[in-house]
């Protein structure tokens, strides 16, 4: 496990108004919006989207361990499933964070929401939770489920320079998704799109 951030923010500016608390909390919604799932059967999740509160803001990832059951090996926010005693999926979102890199609820400051994201191939429809952590944080990392964790400066992953749509062949259907390169990782899927759509409510996009 490696934890760490680079400096390779330099190919790519998210615009020129600096990315402000203010102007992010103004770009999310209040509110969570209702799961409105359109295929039956998916289930409630949350991920908490961590902005790290250094002098350039950063975004926190991490890289899931290679044997587990689902989006082994992946780069992703940390999250999971709903639980029944979760009450909201913001518990659901601070829990999963615990319980993967140690964070205690009281460590994150929620700033508000993204738009949900629907998984179809895993069964999913999951909430993004907008928090953020002081530049001090410590971490707890649960090497069961979790082999890395990283950051990666906002400025560039929220520039669309940086996010290419890529595409994939499977059961003869053509399926494109986004892909942001950094510090050789690849972030793609539900984790890169949730990125784009915070681009796309700060209006980069």
């Amino acid at each position: 496990m490696v934890t760490g951030r680079s400096e390779e923010s330099g190919s790519g500016k998210a615009g020129s108004q600096p990315l402000s608390r203010e102007r992010i909390a103004a770009s999310l919604r209040r509110t969570p919006p209702e799961l409105r799932a359109t295929e039956t059967g998916l289930r409630p999740a949350a991920v908490l989207l961590p902005i790290v509160e250094r002098t350039e803001p950063y975004a926190l990832f991490t890289r899931r361990t290679d044997d587990l059951p689902s989006h082994a090996g992946q780069i992703c926010f940390p999250g999971g499933r709903y639980h029944p005693d979760d009450d909201t999926l913001i518990r659901t979102a601070l829990r999963e964070v615990e319980e993967e890199i140690g964070l205690p609820p009281d460590a994150v400051e929620v700033a508000g929401f993204l738009d949900t994201y629907e998984t179809l191939n895993t069964g999913f429809t999951i909430l993004p939770v907008v928090g953020y952590l002081r530049a001090d944080f410590k971490l707890i990392v649960n090497p069961r489920e979790v082999a890395e964790v990283f950051e990666a400066p906002l400025s560039y992953i929220l520039d669309p320079k940086n996010q290419a749509i890529k595409s994939v062949e499977r059961g003869g259907v053509l399926r494109e998704f986004f892909a942001i390169e950094y510090g050789g990782h690849t972030i793609w899927g539900a984790t890169a799109a949730m990125v784009v759509n915070l681009s796309e409510r700060l209006g980069l996009r």
